[in-house]
């Protein structure tokens, strides 16, 4: 499933460039934990959190996830969004919970990888 269609389904918000979502999913992970992020996620995963400030896009570019999603309605600084932009990191935000995000993507995927 491309990035692009993962938004549409879940309804999620961008709040980064939309030019870039046609990039690849494959996997989730959910973390708030920074290091143990880069550490267990893996490339082209969908990585849902609550954290917001701007060494997610650090960890998001060193694990190759092909985006972020902020769970519970959190907001990230502007400067975050500015970074991830100029890093091409898709960061996508939603009032669902961590547990309400990982479910949606095994309903969209019919993955059945737990």
């Amino acid at each position: 499933m491309k990035v692009s269609e993962y938004i549409k389904l879940g309804g999620y918000e961008l709040l980064t460039k939309s030019d870039y979502g046609d990039r690849e999913i494959d996997g989730c992970y959910t973390g708030d934990l920074l290091s143990w992020v880069m550490g267990r996620a893996e490339e082209d995963n969908v990585w849902i959190t609550v954290m917001s400030n701007i060494n997610i896009v650090a960890v998001a570019s060193l694990s190759g996830a092909a985006c972020i999603v902020l769970a519970e309605g959190v907001s990230p600084d502007e400067g975050v969004i500015k970074k991830a932009d100029a890093q091409d990191i898709i960061v996508l935000r939603s009032d669902k919970t961590a547990y309400e995000l990982c479910a949606d993507y095994f309903k969209f995927t019919n993955n059945d990888k737990l």
